[in-house]
This record gives C-alpha cells, sequence and structure tokens, in this order.
C-alpha cells in the first residue's frame, strides 16, 4: 500500500514560492536544495520499517578540529578547509564516524538530523548487498542468466547477461546515462520510474517493469563497466524473484529493521508500486552511517552479524580493474566496480557508496573513519564534485589516524 496514494499534483510550500512536480520544478537549482529534504511530498512511497528495537548507540564525542584541516583539489589549486569544501560541495548534512562515536554532524538549508533526505544511487549500494548475501545463502546463482529467474526479460539485453554481471554493471546496453543532456532512452526511463514527469500525450512504458524489457543491447557483455541504473532495477526484481518479497520488504527484514535505526526509511516506487531499487531510498544521515559502520565492521552490527562477513570482504576485494578502467573516470583512477559498491583499491582501503549531486557513504578501514553525506550539488556528476570531496575526505581520514584523540 502506497504512503501516498497521489502524488501527481501534490505541491510543496516554502517561504519563497512553489514547487510542482508536474511541471519539474521541484528538480531545479536551487529549489532541490529543499526538495531533497522532502522528496516524498513529491512522489510515492513505502516504507521500510525500523523495527520496534532501540536505536543502537552512536555515542558523541565531538571534534572541533576537523573543521580546520586542509587538503589540496584533484588537479591542484588552491588549498581549502574541511568546512570550506561542505559550502563548495552544497551540503545539505554531513557525519563523520570514527570507531564507532560521532566525531563531526552539521546541516545545512532545509535538513535536520530527524528529516529523511533522497539518497539516490547511494540506494543502490544496499540492494547490491541484498543480492550479494542472497548469493552467499544459494538464493541467487551469480553465475546465472537474468532470464532464468527473470523470462520476461529473456528477449531483452538483460536476458543473455548473467546476475554478477548485472551487479558489477559490465552488461552491454544500448543505454546512456546522463543527467546533464539525457539521451531519448534516459528520457524514456525517467518518465516511466516516475523521477521526471510525463506529458498526457506521453504513450512510453509507465512504469519499470514495461521499460526493462525495451532495452536492446550494445556490446559484449562482461567487457567494460558501464554506469546504467536499470541494471539495479534488474537487481530489485531479481531479489523479489528469490526471495518472494518485494525488495522494500526484504531491505526491511534483512538490514533496516536490525541495524537499530532512528527512524523508518522511505523507498520511492513507480505508479504502478514497484520499488526503485536504484535510486529512491530516502532515509536519515545517522541511520545512514549505521549501515556504513555495519559495512567497516564486516557486516556486524547492533550485536548481530546483519551481512555475512564473507559477502563484505568480497565487496571490497573489489570488480575488474580493467573493465572500469574502459570507463574513464579520471577522478577515480585504478578504481572498480563491485556489486554495486565503488572500490578504490587504495593503502587505506576505501569503499564507497555514490548517488547524483553529492550523496555518500565512504568508508575507511585503515583510518576506523566513515563518512556519509546528503547534498543538492547543481550538476549531477560526482566528477563534479570528486576533486573536492575526494581528497577532503583523505585528508580527515589522515588527520584522524594522526589525532584520534581530540586535542586539549
Amino acid at each position: 500500500m502506497l504512503d501516498q496514494v497521489s502524488c501527481r499534483r501534490r505541491m510543496a510550500h516554502r517561504g519563497d514560492g512553489t514547487m510542482r512536480y508536474e511541471d519539474g520544478s521541484f528538480y531545479r537549482f536551487p529549489e532541490r536544495r529543499w526538495s531533497f529534504s522532502n522528496w516524498r511530498q513529491f512522489r510515492p512511497t513505502v516504507t521500510v520499517c525500523r523495527g520496534t528495537v532501540t536505536p543502537a548507540p552512536l555515542p558523541e564525542a565531538g571534534r572541533r578540529d576537523l573543521d580546520d584541516v586542509r587538503f589540496t583539489p584533484i588537479g591542484g589549486g588552491t588549498a581549502m578547509s574541511w568546512y570550506e569544501s561542505l559550502d563548495t560541495n552544497y551540503t545539505d548534512g554531513i557525519l563523520v564516524l570514527h570507531r564507532g562515536h560521532i566525531v563531526y554532524e552539521r546541516y545545512f538549508g532545509a535538513l535536520t538530523a530527524d528529516q529523511p533526505h533522497i539518497a539516490f544511487s547511494v540506494t543502490k549500494s544496499f540492494f547490491g548487498t541484498l543480492a550479494a548475501t542472497l548469493i552467499a545463502e544459494g538464493s541467487l546463482d551469480a553465475s546465472a542468466l537474468i532470464s532464468s529467474y527473470v523470462p520476461e526479460l529473456a528477449t531483452s539485453a538483460f536476458g543473455d547477461a548473467s546476475v554478477a554481471e548485472v551487479l558489477d554493471m559490465t552488461t552491454a546496453l544500448d543505454f546512456v546515462e546522463d543527467y546533464a543532456e539525457p539521451p531519448p532512452t534516459m528520457a524514456r526511463y525517467r518518465r516511466a520510474t516516475g523521477f521526471m514527469p510525463r506529458a498526457p500525450t506521453d504513450d512510453g512504458p509507465r512504469s519499470i517493469h514495461e521499460f526493462l524489457p525495451t532495452l536492446t543491447g550494445d556490446g559484449v557483455h562482461g567487457d567494460a563497466f558501464r554506469y546504467r541504473t536499470p541494471n539495479t532495477d534488474v537487481v530489485g526484481w531479481l531479489i523479489a524473484r528469490a526471495t518472494g518479497h518485494s525488495p522494500a520488504e526484504v531491505l526491511q527484514e534483512r538490514i533496516w529493521s536490525r541495524i537499530g535505526a532512528e527512524g523508518d526509511a522511505y523507498l520511492a516506487v513507480d505508479d504502478a508500486g514497484t520499488p526503485l531499487a536504484g535510486s529512491g531510498l530516502n532515509l536519515r544521515l545517522r541511520d545512514l552511517a549505521r549501515f556504513g559502520e555495519m559495512m567497516r565492521l564486516r557486516g556486524r552490527f547492533n550485536g548481530q552479524q546483519v551481512v555475512p562477513a564473507t559477502v563484505v570482504d568480497d565487496i571490497r576485494r573489489g570488480g575488474s580493474r580493467a573493465a572500469f578502467a574502459k570507463a574513464g573516470y579520471s577522478t577515480l583512477p585504478g578504481w572498480s566496480y563491485r556489486c554495486h559498491w565503488w572500490i578504490s583499491h587504495d593503502d587505506h582501503g576505501v569503499f564507497a557508496a555514490r548517488g547524483i549531486h553529492g550523496q555518500a557513504v565512504l568508508v575507511d578501514p585503515a583510518a576506523e573513519m566513515v563518512i556519509t553525506r546528503f547534498a543538492s550539488h547543481p550538476r549531477a556528476a560526482n566528477a563534479d564534485i570528486d576533486p573536492t570531496s575526494l581528497p577532503a575526505y583523505r585528508a580527515v581520514a589522515e588527520h584522524l589516524m594522526r589525532v584520534p584523540h581530540p586535542p586539549g
């Protein structure tokens, strides 16, 4: 059952104007600085319930010294401080955990600590982790073809792709993910998922399950990494087929009700009620930090093994670096992609969940650090944000390793 029966004509009011879903104004800048923290006022969602357990503690040990940590952006230029980088990257909320303690937490603009924010593609890492867990348990076969689980996709580009290729995004799809100038297929996808409104005369797919079978192939599966969100929509379909439950229910049972979250999460759905596994999660910043800390601790959190340690270990080992290199990410040299996580292969063992406009979970095992961020950057691509965010994260990690306790 949808939390919001109809959001087509729902509008949100704020002090300086009105935003609407149907004219796309909710997604314009600077309006999105408000709408990203109020996403459920524009799109229907289902609840991912936190359950009845006491929230898992995140002890506070504030570090005022972090604001002054300095770094040089990727590519050079003028050095800046950690605090300066938050404004540069249009941060809505940011939290730093060190050894399980909150050492830094700030909110800006419309976001507050008890308010959920849209996580966009950070959502992928939740469902990639769930799918990897089902593989470890034998409910999914990584080498099996997608068509063996979802025959509705047999004649699509996904039909002869393997589960592993979908999880590592090495499928060969005739689909270009470009938010700045969406090509026709991307535009049809956004309308099918409800991410953007459709014209009354639009006769294209009206749900994600109608859209996916229309995708055709381009190239050879397994050859190269190409970031394409429809892969994760297929993962959501796989999870539903393997478990007999919706992806939202599986997320609730397997992760959300077990990590001691402070609040319910909410997963956006398309107009047919199908949960959007690729981009639809809304949650609180502290609860996102709990998820990141669980991954840092090899799946163990809140007194229980939430995710098998072997699953986290496999994710951290990463995917094919050669396949990843073909995508040409200039800010991520030497990285790879595994089960919907971004793996750095650096000397700190950093791995991350990433979403458009600056959403992030960064796990740094060597520094015993987790950083979670919500943001509303004017541009979607992380390539525009990485030059200041990635070195900022590294600088904070190195500072915490040098000065593990607050000075004074």
